[in-house]
């Protein structure tokens, strides 16, 4: 077993949305080509490829952590670009048959917390092999589970375990597909139109979830601007201000209270996108966004994914 083979794969493009190219100073897609190649000369477990997009490449790595490192860096380095939601490499077997990458995954866990480890693995296609208990009131957990059931998962455990909990991981090998996984329950709060962060509209937002952005900051129709308590997208209207009116007074503003925003880092910005949204990262801000940015558009793609 090659324990160096890529088992996960990301799109780094060029960053086309509307704030592209304000903040980054390499932007374009040589430079994004050019750093991604230098990468490979160091990277024993990278890979990139070409695609049919001159502005588009696919970089495969040892599982979001690896990947996010390297984003990590370039965007350290001054970099601007894109990228998609991290997705396993599959690979078929002599009969055609579709294989998916297993990992074995090792956790150590405050005792209290491993039925809670167990049961959300269980739901991402993990088997547990082994359970033992160890010093100072832990418990071992053994796991096979594919690697797509852990992409979008450190972040939970971290929640599940209360920063606690250790987690390690090492390749195994290509296994039957295991059938589909859930990854996200709760969907994307998307502004409606461009323009600057309003108290007043986000005060009617944050009704609808938990908000990534505050008062103040620009955002552009088809940006993520926070997580829904449902399943479904929500469009809202975060730069609307209140209608002026011989009733307003200066208190009645005061009194809308905002919740405080929701920070996510970069890995958590990673794990929290969908196969239809980007993040685009840049030296200041990551910001997440619809693959899609025109409503009716995204409607229409919506209503063809739906019917096939």
């Amino acid at each position: 077993v090659n324990i160096d083979e890529p088992t996960v794969s990301m799109t780094f493009s060029v960053n086309n949305g509307p704030f592209a190219g304000q903040e980054g100073e390499f932007v374009t897609s040589r430079h994004i080509r050019d750093r991604l190649f230098k990468e490979l000369e160091r990277n024993v477990s990278l890979r990139v490829k070409e695609t049919a997009s001159p502005d588009s490449f696919e970089v495969c790595g040892r599982g979001e952590l690896h990947l996010s490192v390297l984003i990590e860096e370039m965007r350290r380095e001054g970099y601007e670009f894109a990228v998609s939601k991290a997705e396993v490499i599959y690979k078929e077997d002599e009969r055609g048959k579709k294989l998916e990458p297993m990992e074995i995954c090792y956790i150590d866990v405050p005792d209290e917390f491993s039925g809670a480890i167990i049961e959300k693995l269980s739901n991402r296609k993990g088997e547990l092999q082994g359970m033992a208990p160890i010093n100072g009131g832990f418990t071992r957990l053994e796991f096979s589970i594919p690697s797509r059931g852990l992409i979008g998962y450190r972040g939970q455990f971290m929640t599940d375990t209360k920063g606690n909990g250790i987690m390690n991981t090492v390749f195994d090998d290509y296994g039957p597909f295991k059938g589909e996984i859930q990854y996200r329950k709760q969907g994307s709060l998307i502004a409606f139109e461009a323009g600057e962060a309003i108290t007043y509209g986000l005060f009617n937002a944050q009704e609808r979830g938990t908000l990534f952005i505050g008062p103040g900051e620009k955002v552009y129709s088809g940006m993520i601007v926070g997580q829904t308590g449902r399943a479904e997208d929500i469009e809202v209207n975060v730069c609307k201000t209140k209608h002026l009116s011989n009733t307003r007074t200066s208190s009645s503003d005061e009194a809308l209270r905002l919740v405080p925003k929701k920070v996510l880092s970069l890995e958590q910005a990673l794990e929290f996108i969908d196969t239809d949204e980007l993040l685009e990262i840049t030296p200041e801000n990551l910001r997440i966004r619809k693959k899609i940015l025109d409503p009716t558009l995204r409607k229409r793609a919506n209503i063809r994914k739906n019917n096939k």
